[in-house]
């Protein structure tokens, strides 16, 4: 079964980090990534830039209306993934649980199951 591993932030509550705690959660990426490479489970990884880098494209009229990020006004955004293959729910609850950012106050890590999936070979 595939998972996404969602991670929301903050920046409200990582801006109250310490250096420490943040340099804390940043190397604990590594150390989680190694792991779950190790048991074959990962599949791929990505972070991504702030909202207010994006943009919002609509098409209205036929033509492209585009609009400077972000999309919402929101206390949290979404940072990042983890896509995981694992056995079940509970593992990956369980590797959720590994990630850094689950041990900070004010921060969380989604679990969803992918129910489809394509890449450019498909």
């Amino acid at each position: 079964m595939k998972f996404l591993l969602i991670m929301h932030v903050n920046p409200q509550v990582w801006d109250n980090l310490t250096e420490e705690e943040r340099n804390e959660v940043m190397t604990g990426h590594g150390a989680f990534m190694e792991s779950v490479k190790a048991s074959g489970e990962m599949i791929s990884t990505a972070a991504l830039a702030d909202p207010s880098e994006s943009a919002v494209v609509r098409v209205r009229g036929g033509l492209p209306a585009v609009t400077d990020g972000p999309y919402l006004e929101a206390k949290e955004y979404f940072g990042g993934y983890y896509l995981v293959e694992c056995e079940d729910r509970e593992r990956a609850l369980e590797l959720a649980a590994m990630i850094p950012d689950a041990k900070v106050e004010g921060l969380g890590i989604e679990v969803r199951q992918v129910v489809f999936a394509a890449d450019a070979e498909d």
